[in-house]
C-alpha cells in the first residue's frame, strides 16, 4: 500500500506575514489581526498533517508485518484529489492468493487453540515497543486534530460581525409561519390588546391632541397631523403622509351673509360651506325637518314651493338632503336653524356644515385633487344650485312667531303655522371659494402573510372649533390602537396576517374631503386591497347608547364583538336582538359612507350616545371637554377605552383569522326580501297604470339573478366549511372571492344599497339603484311610478331595471369563482 502526499516534508513552511497598513478601514484592520490566530493554527495544522503521515506510514509498516505483509483479497482503485494544485494518489492493491498465508493443511498454525505459545499479534507488540510508540503517538495527533478543528471553528464563530438589530442570528431563526393558521391563539390576542388599553393613559393622550383651533388647512390642523405622524414614527411604524390642494368655501373675509325680515336685518356667524351664492327673495315657508315626507305633507295642503324660502329645523337628516329636498320642490333658498326640543345650545349659538349632496373635492369629481391633476373644468351635480344658510334658534324663533298661513301639520306636533305669500324674506350668501392645503397623515402595521391586503382605521383630525367629541376622542383612540397594536407585534409575538393603516383625514368637515381624495387617487390600489374601512369620528357622545352602522358583511363580526368586549352597554345591547337595539342606517354625512357608497370597501361606523338623541353640540362652537363632560357624566376616558376595544377587537379579528370574517349569505336575505317588495310593486303598477310599463317587462330575470346569488352565497359557504385552512394558498384564494364580490359593484351599508359602475360620480356621487332612498332608487321609482308623480320617467325606470338585475348576477358571478363555476340562466 503506498499513500504518497502532495506536500513534500523536506520542504519548509513558508513564514506568513502579516501587516496592518495604517490607512486601512479599522474592520479591515480587525479582520487582519483576527486572521493571525488562523494563519498560525493552519501552519501548525499542516505541520501535525505531515507529522502524521510519517507515523501512519509507520504504523501500515508495523501492521503489514503483522498480518505477514499481504491481505486475504484484494480489488484496485486510484483516488485522486486535487489539494492546491499538486495530485496526490493513493493506490491499493489486494491480493486474493491464499498459499502464502496458509499452512500444509490449510489452518495457519497461529489459529491453533492447542499451541501454548502466545498469539503472533501480542508477540509482534511486546517486541517491538517502538511500534506501541508510534501508535500512541497517532492516536494523540488525532485527537489534538479534532480539537484544533473544533476551536477554529468556534474562534470563527466568536470573531464574526454581531448581526444589525433586525437581523436574527442564524443558529435561532424566525418562527416562519408555513400554515394559515395563525401562530397565537385569538384568546390571547383579545387578551393582550384588553391588556394593553386602559382609560388612564387616555387622559394624556386628550391633552395632547386638544385644540381650540385646526380647522382643515390651517396652522392648527397641520400641527395636530405633525403630533399624529412623530407618534406613528415613535412606535416604529411605516409612515407617510398625502398631500391635496382642494377647493372649499369659507364664510366671506371682510363681508357678511345676512337675510332681511319684516325690515329687519340679520348677520348670522354660522354657514354652510358649497352653498350657492347672490341674493334670493321669497316668501317663507315652514317644513319641519326638511324630509321628502315633510314636502309630501306640504303638497297635500296645495302649499306653492316654487321660489320660496324654506324654513327647517337641524336633525333627522344632513344638511345637504334639507338643501336637494327644497331644491326639488324649486325652493329659492333654505334657513336650518336648531330647534329648542332638539337641542339644548342656546339662543345665540351659530351652526356649521356644508351642503354638497356627495364627499370630497365637488370641483374634482371623481378625480384626485393632487397639486399635478390637470383638473377638469366640471363640479359635482351635488352642489345645490340654492342657497343655503344656518341661523340661530332665536334668529328663527323671531320669523317662526310672526308667519301667517294654515296650522302645521298634525304629524309635526308644532304650534307653529306653515307662512303665506306675504311673509317676505330676502337672503344673501357671500360665501369664498378658497383653495386649501391639506395633508392626510398615515402609519401601517405591515402583515406576516397577505402583507398586501389591509383593513383601514380612520379618524377626522379638524373641527369647526374645538371639536373635542368630533376629531379630539376619535384622534386619541387612533393613536392608542396604533400604540397597542404596535406594542403587541414589537414585544408580545402577535403576527397579523394582514396589515392594518392608521389614517387620520383632513379636511373631513368639508365632507369628508380628505378620506375621498385619498380613495380617488388610489382607487386602483384600493381595489381587491382594503377589505374593511372602520370609521372613529364622534366614537364618544354619549354614555347611555349605543348605536353602530355597518355593511351588512360586518354584521356577524359586530355582534361577536359586542359579545366579546366586556362592557355593560353591549350586554344591554346583546340581551335581545342586537340589530334592533343598535343598528342604524349609515348617514350621508357620516365618514364611512364614501368607502362603502364609493369605494364598495365594506365599513363600520359606532357611537356611543345619548339614549333618544343625537349629541347637540356637533357642529358648533360648543363642542368642548367640558361640555362631553357633562353629556357623558365624566366617563370619557372609560367609554373611549371600550370604543378602542370595539374597533381594535374589529381590525384585530379582520387581520387575524385566517379567512375574512365576512358574512355573504347576509346580502342572500336582503336581496330575496327586496326583489319581492319589488315584484309586488310592479305587479302593481301594472294593474294601476298599464300605460306606463309595457306587458312584455317581467320580474322573471331579477328574480333568477336573485337564485344565482343565493346559490353562489351557499356555494362559497361550503367551499369556506370544507377548505383546508393550514393550505394558505386555498385561503388566499376564497378570501379573494370573497374581495372580487365586495368590489365588483359598491355596496351601501345597511339597507344593502348597490350602485352601478356605469354611474358617473360626476352625475350621481352615491348611485343607489337596488336599495335604498337615492335619486336612481329603483324601490322609489316604482312608488312614484305608482302615485303618479310627475318627476317618474318609465324609461329612467327600465334603464334602472337592467341595471339592477346585472348588477345582482354580477356580484354572483364574482361569488362563484372560476369562469367555469357561473351560471348561464339570464
Amino acid at each position: 500500500m503506498k499513500l504518497s502526499s502532495g506536500y513534500d516534508e523536506g520542504k519548509e513552511v513558508p513564514e506568513q506575514n502579516i501587516s496592518i497598513t495604517p490607512n486601512r478601514s479599522p474592520a479591515a484592520q480587525r479582520s487582519d489581526v483576527h486572521q493571525e490566530p488562523v494563519m498560525a493554527a493552519a501552519t501548525l495544522l499542516i505541520f501535525i498533517i505531515v507529522s502524521l503521515e510519517a507515523a501512519m506510514d509507520q504504523a501500515r509498516s508495523t501492521i503489514s508485518k503483522i498480518f505477514n505483509g499481504e491481505p486475504h483479497s484484494y480489488t484496485r482503485f486510484n483516488l485522486t484529489q486535487n489539494m492546491e494544485g499538486d495530485n496526490s494518489q493513493v493506490e491499493m492493491k489486494l491480493s486474493s492468493d491464499m498459499d502464502e498465508e496458509v499452512g500444509g493443511n490449510g489452518v495457519g498454525e497461529h489459529l491453533n487453540h492447542n499451541s501454548n505459545r502466545k498469539p503472533y499479534v501480542a508477540q509482534r507488540f511486546g517486541r517491538t515497543p517502538k511500534n506501541l510508540c508510534f501508535m500512541a503517538a497517532a492516536t494523540l495527533l488525532i485527537f489534538i486534530i479534532g480539537y484544533l478543528i473544533g476551536y477554529l471553528v468556534h474562534r470563527k464563530k466568536d470573531l464574526a460581525p454581531t448581526p444589525a438589530a433586525s437581523v436574527l442570528p442564524f443558529e435561532e431563526p424566525a418562527l416562519h409561519e408555513t400554515g394559515a393558521a395563525p401562530l397565537m391563539d385569538w384568546d390571547d390576542v383579545k387578551n393582550l390588546l384588553a391588556a394593553k388599553l386602559s382609560a388612564t393613559k387616555f387622559e394624556s393622550v386628550f391633552s395632547e391632541f386638544a385644540s381650540n383651533s385646526h380647522r382643515a388647512g390651517s396652522p392648527g390642523d397641520e400641527a395636530l397631523g405633525n403630533k399624529v405622524l412623530k407618534k406613528f414614527k415613535e412606535y416604529g411604524m411605516n409612515t407617510w403622509t398625502d398631500e391635496h390642494f382642494v377647493k372649499v368655501q369659507d364664510p366671506p373675509v371682510s363681508g357678511y351673509n345676512k337675510f332681511v325680515f319684516n325690515g329687519t336685518e340679520q348677520r348670522p356667524n354660522g354657514f354652510l360651506s358649497y352653498s350657492a351664492t347672490g341674493t334670493r327673495t321669497g316668501a317663507v315657508v315652514f317644513a319641519h325637518y326638511g324630509q321628502e315626507n315633510d314636502f309630501t305633507l306640504l303638497r297635500g295642503k296645495n302649499i306653492n314651493l316654487s321660489g320660496r324660502v324654506v324654513l327647517v329645523k337641524a336633525g333627522k337628516i344632513s344638511f345637504a338632503e334639507k338643501v336637494a329636498n327644497a331644491a326639488k320642490m324649486n325652493a329659492s333658498a333654505v334657513l336650518i336653524y336648531a330647534d329648542p326640543v332638539d337641542y339644548s345650545i342656546g339662543d345665540d349659538t351659530p351652526l356649521f356644515g356644508h351642503v354638497h349632496m356627495g364627499s370630497g373635492d365637488p370641483y374634482t369629481p371623481g378625480f384626485p385633487s393632487f397639486n399635478h391633476t390637470q383638473f377638469p373644468p366640471v363640479q359635482s351635480s351635488g352642489l345645490p344650485t340654492i342657497l343655503a344658510q344656518t341661523i340661530t334658534t332665536g334668529m328663527a324663533n323671531k320669523i317662526l312667531r310672526k308667519l301667517g298661513g294654515q296650522n302645521a301639520p298634525r304629524e309635526w306636533e308644532s304650534y307653529y303655522n306653515l307662512g303665506d305669500e306675504k311673509d317676505v324674506i330676502t337672503v344673501e350668501v357671500n360665501n369664498v371659494l378658497t383653495e386649501k392645503r391639506i395633508n392626510n397623515v398615515f402609519g401601517v402595521i405591515k402583515g406576516f402573510v397577505d402583507a398586501d391586503r389591509y383593513v383601514v382605521i380612520g379618524a377626522q383630525r379638524d373641527a369647526w372649533g374645538p371639536g373635542f367629541a368630533t376629531s379630539t376622542v376619535g384622534t386619541s383612540v387612533l393613536v392608542e390602537l396604533a400604540r397597542s397594536i404596535s406594542d403587541m407585534v414589537k414585544n408580545d409575538g402577535f403576527k397579523p396576517r394582514r396589515s392594518i393603516v392608521f389614517a387620520s383625514w383632513s379636511a373631513g368637515e368639508y365632507g369628508s374631503v380628505g378620506a375621498t381624495e385619498w380613495m380617488e387617487g388610489y382607487l386602483s390600489s384600493l381595489s381587491m386591497k382594503a377589505f374593511s374601512y372602520i370609521n372613529l369620528d364622534g366614537v364618544v357622545a354619549g354614555r347611555t347608547g349605543f348605536k353602530v352602522a355597518a355593511s351588512p358583511l360586518l354584521h356577524s363580526l359586530i355582534e361577536s364583538t359586542l359579545k366579546e368586549v366586556n362592557s355593560p352597554i353591549f350586554s344591554q345591547v346583546t340581551k335581545g336582538n342586537w340589530e334592533s337595539n343598535a343598528l342604524e342606517p349609515l348617514k350621508l354625512d357620516n365618514a364611512a359612507y364614501p368607502f362603502l357608497a364609493f369605494s364598495g370597501i365594506p365599513s363600520v361606523s359606532f357611537r356611543f350616545a345619548p339614549s333618544n338623541a343625537d349629541y347637540q353640540y356637533f357642529g358648533t362652537l360648543l363642542d368642548t371637554r367640558k361640555n362631553l363632560d357633562q353629556v357623558t357624566g365624566q366617563q370619557i376616558p372609560q367609554l373611549a377605552e371600550t370604543a378602542a376595544k370595539f374597533a381594535g377587537h374589529i381590525a384585530l379579528r379582520l387581520v387575524h383569522d385566517h379567512l375574512l370574517r365576512m358574512d355573504v349569505t347576509k346580502y342572500d336575505k336582503i336581496i330575496r326580501t327586496r326583489v319581492a317588495q319589488i315584484n309586488g310593486k310592479v305587479w302593481n303598477v301594472k294593474r294601476l297604470r298599464p300605460d306606463f310599463l309595457p306587458k312584455a317587462l317581467t320580474v322573471q330575470w331579477l328574480i333568477s339573478a336573485s337564485g344565482s346569488y343565493s346559490r353562489a352565497s351557499r356555494r362559497l359557504q361550503t367551499d369556506i366549511e370544507n377548505s383546508d385552512l393550514e393550505d394558505i394558498e386555498m385561503c388566499r384564494i376564497i378570501n379573494d372571492r370573497i374581495m372580487t364580490w365586495v368590489f365588483s359593484v359598491p355596496v351601501i351599508a345597511v339597507a344593502g344599497t348597490s350602485c352601478h359602475p356605469a354611474v358617473s360620480p360626476k352625475d350621481s356621487p352615491f348611485a343607489h339603484i337596488l336599495l335604498g332612498s337615492g335619486p336612481l332608487s329603483l324601490f322609489n321609482h316604482l312608488e312614484a311610478l305608482r302615485t303618479s308623480n310627475p318627476e317618474a320617467d318609465a324609461n329612467l325606470f327600465r334603464n334602472q331595471f337592467a341595471l339592477v338585475t346585472w348588477t345582482v348576477q354580477g356580484c354572483a358571478n364574482s361569488l362563484a369563482g372560476d369562469i367555469w363555476s357561473l351560471d348561464n340562466e339570464i
